[in-house]
């Protein structure tokens, strides 16, 4: 599991990039980067990580699912994804 700072950092992130997304669009398409320079770092889309919505682990994250592989694979197993199961040959 993930430190809860971690996690609140990245929902404040997520936040501010929504928050600052229309903005910060206008500016670069306007091409005034001094201001651009002026918002809050933590505004832009780059800084947001991928973190998974059980644990927080930010490593091994499915985009399909939002969740990391380790979680996945502990849900596919007790079969509390609908339509996965394990492959067998």
């Amino acid at each position: 599991m993930a430190k809860e700072s971690m996690k609140a950092r990245d929902v404040k992130r997520k936040r501010l990039g929504d928050l600052y997304a229309e903005r910060r669009a206008t500016l670069k398409a306007e091409g005034k980067w001094d201001e651009l320079q002026k918002l809050p770092r933590n505004s832009s889309k780059v800084r947001q990580r991928n973190r998974c919505k059980l644990t927080g682990r930010p490593r091994g994250y499915m985009r399909t699912f939002g969740i990391s592989r380790v979680t996945f694979r502990e849900m596919a197993l007790n079969g509390l994804i609908p339509g996965v199961t394990k492959c067998s040959f």
